[in-house]
């Protein structure tokens, strides 16, 4: 599918990005106006607050930003998880790796979303 199909009414929702994530596939938004790039929904722009926004396609491929290693986690999560922010294309996405070790600069692409407590995640692997 694409992203357009994903979208139901004319915003992409959290429930649109997750339902596409399950598929394999990461959406993201780019404004109509000043062309900023996000990598989760948003209702606006966070660059220029314009509500013209379209849902786009975001490669499966990126380099690591940032990672840390969760060692207190959350109830429910094991502990030593890694979480990294991903650039992909022009946007940056969240998401964990179950390859342990990864570090800034890395290549890694989307192996998968996986179903969580607490919504759907990104999942990640070294390239």
């Amino acid at each position: 599918m694409t992203a357009e199909e994903y979208v139901v009414g004319d915003r992409l929702t959290y429930d649109d990005w997750q339902e596409a994530l399950l598929d394999g596939l990461l959406l993201g938004q780019e404004c109509q106006d000043c062309g900023y790039t996000t990598g989760a929904p948003k209702a606006a722009c966070p660059r220029c607050g314009s509500r013209g926004i379209d849902a786009v396609e975001l490669p499966l491929e990126g380099e690591v930003h940032s990672e840390t290693t969760i060692q207190v986690p959350p109830s429910g999560f094991e502990r030593g998880y890694q979480v990294v922010v991903v650039d992909v294309g022009d946007a940056r996405v969240t998401g964990r790796v179950d390859d342990p070790g990864v570090e800034i600069g890395d290549d890694v692409e989307l192996s998968e979303g996986r179903e969580t407590e607490s919504g759907v995640a990104a999942v990640f692997e070294r390239v």
